[in-house]
């Protein structure tokens, strides 16, 4: 994409960390801007942060795991602003433990609101976007999903999440592939960041209401406390990485990272498979790390 201005952006997960930024950026580039959200209350201060901005904004609550409800999503934004240009399928939740220790619950949220919310923002707005670019030959339009570096690594103790960003690069790259065989105008990235400070290591504020009282495993309790100590060390900011969104939009490029140098890690587990041999050692680089985890996670109770 090479303009912005008058053009319109939606994005789901916007009342919070790259959701935010990037509808902060929108603004400020002249775009309208359709702001999603599950959390209402949050939702309802950044939007009105954002038309503060000078820009249009149409707020909407939802849950992007509801099919029928990214569905109205789509038709409340093409009646108000017509086909979007810029699509942000963002939203998104942490989770952890130990594979065997996840619940029939916590698989459906997980894969529900990480998975099936690209899908949904997919299946509802690529089409919008190619019958615009049918109408002008001068429509640009880009979808960017956010995954994680967790999509193409494994690391241990993180089960449900890598298997929900593990499918979101592998649709994105799809994505790309069959828009390249029928359009030049409608483009698609992947959005894979590392350990950038945002609120999702506190995913469980928006657990369903019925998931409230579930107790969590001792695995899962480690991984959450790792997780934020992680997260909450990094020194990339959301704001860097949704620069780093509007970069990859105006070079058309596919994948954006937000910690290039993790990239040798997935050499190392491209090797493993090239070389036929058992996967290595995710702590082979912090070995401090791993003996952490596995000191809390055979420590007896």
């Amino acid at each position: 994409m090479k303009t912005f201005k008058d053009r319109t952006a939606v994005i789901t997960g916007a009342a919070s960390g790259f959701g935010l930024e990037v509808s902060r950026i929108a603004a400020a580039k002249g775009m309208r801007v359709v702001m999603a959200d599950v959390q209402e209350d949050a939702l309802t201060a950044a939007a009105a942060e954002i038309t503060g901005l000078g820009a249009q904004v149409l707020p909407y609550r939802l849950d992007v795991s509801k099919a029928a409800e990214v569905e109205s999503l789509g038709a409340a934004t093409f009646a108000r602003f017509g086909a979007p240009h810029f699509v942000f399928n963002n939203a998104g939740v942490g989770s952890g433990g130990f594979v065997w220790e996840v619940s029939v619950k916590d698989w459906e949220w997980v894969l529900g609101v990480n998975l099936m919310g690209v899908v949904h923002g997919v299946r509802v707005f690529t089409p919008m976007m190619l019958a615009a670019a049918k109408q002008d030959a001068g429509y640009e339009g880009h979808i960017v999903n956010t995954a994680s570096m967790a999509g193409l690594l494994n690391p241990p103790n993180m089960g449900v999440y890598n298997v929900s960003k593990h499918a979101v690069v592998s649709l994105s790259e799809t994505l790309y592939q069959d828009l390249r065989l029928v359009t030049d105008q409608v483009s698609a990235s992947v959005l894979c960041p590392y350990f950038v400070p945002t609120g999702i290591t506190s995913s469980e504020r928006n657990r369903p209401a019925d998931m409230k009282n579930e107790k969590p495993t001792k695995s899962q309790i480690v991984s959450r406390i790792m997780s934020e100590k992680a997260v909450s060390s990094g020194k990339v900011t959301a704001v860097m990485v949704a620069q780093f969104v509007f970069d990859a939009l105006a070079e058309d490029r596919f994948y954006i990272f937000s910690h290039p140098k993790a990239l040798s890690n997935v050499e190392a587990r491209m090797a493993d498979i090239l070389a036929i041999r058992n996967p290595g050692d995710p702590f082979a680089k912090r070995p401090e790390l791993g003996e952490q985890l596995r000191k809390a996670l055979r420590a007896d109770d």
